[in-house]
């Protein structure tokens, strides 16, 4: 029995192989940017006037797009879990569309859409002389477009694995729907809440795509940290790998956090 159990237990070593070589494929790049680093000068690069403001904007606009994606994904995503409207299943992949669209072709999207003569955004400047293109407002919109979809989808599963007898309950006391909502149903998703933003937040920190479309790339406005790397690799490679290893020390930070709540725990 024990000898099965470790048989059974044990990779067939036909898969040793690609297996070892998926792993090196996907370490070996970023183990070259640790040791291409320029550890000597890392402190007085990351003190860098552009680097800091880069840093700065990135941080700001991204939780200005988590917050943005929290007041509209958890409805959304308790209307995909818990709602009765017809065609659930189109619109669950019109919500999710983002995560696999370039996002190149969403900037061009929210130009069409917001942008000075877009359908919405010609309504807006000439009713508020407002336009969102190239702003660090375009920026969080940008942003909070990618990401959303990040917190619906781990919202909508903590919703589906929620519990409803204790919603039930409550109804039955004759507790408000918003009272059921605040008091009972929102703290037995909170981890799915907390997963989905943290997730939400490191996607907008390392947009690229649509915010360059949609907002330009202007130092101090709206040149977010992704933006910078993009550029620093052209005129300073040394900076781009700085850049480049903040952004991967937040990744790995966000995955550390999340282990067992979305890529699952050993």
């Amino acid at each position: 029995m024990g000898a099965a159990h470790r048989t059974a237990g044990r990779m067939p070593w036909v898969l040793t192989v690609p297996a070892v070589g998926g792993l090196v494929f996907l370490i070996l790049p970023l183990a070259g940017l640790l040791v291409r680093a320029p550890w000597s000068t890392m402190g007085e690069r990351l003190a860098e006037p552009r680097v800091l403001e880069a840093l700065r904007l990135s941080l700001v606009t991204a939780t200005l797009a988590t917050a943005i994606c929290l007041v509209l994904g958890v409805p959304l995503a308790w209307l995909l879990a818990r709602g009765n409207l017809p065609g659930r299943r189109l619109l669950r992949a019109l919500v999710t569309v983002p995560l696999v669209l370039p996002p190149v072709v969403g900037g061009v999207a929210l130009l069409l859409v917001l942008g000075r003569n877009g359908l919405v955004g010609r309504r807006l400047h000439e009713a508020f002389g407002f336009s969102l293109p190239f702003t660090t407002a375009g920026v969080v919109v940008a942003e909070a477009f990618v990401a959303m979809p990040f917190l619906v989808i781990s919202v909508e599963g903590a919703l589906k694995a929620a519990d409803s007898r204790f919603e039930e309950a409550a109804a039955t006391l004759g507790a408000s729907r918003w009272r059921v909502f605040s008091r009972i149903t929102l703290p037995l998703v909170a981890p799915g809440v907390s997963a989905g933003a943290v997730l939400c937040w490191a996607r907008a920190l390392g947009e690229f795509g649509a915010t360059i479309t949609f907002a330009g790339n202007f130092p101090g406005t709206t040149q977010t940290m992704p933006l910078a790397v993009y550029l620093a690799l052209e005129t300073d490679p040394e900076a781009a790998i700085v850049l480049s290893l903040v952004l991967l020390a937040v990744s790995v930070a966000v995955l550390a956090g999340l282990r067992g709540r979305w890529v699952g725990a050993s």
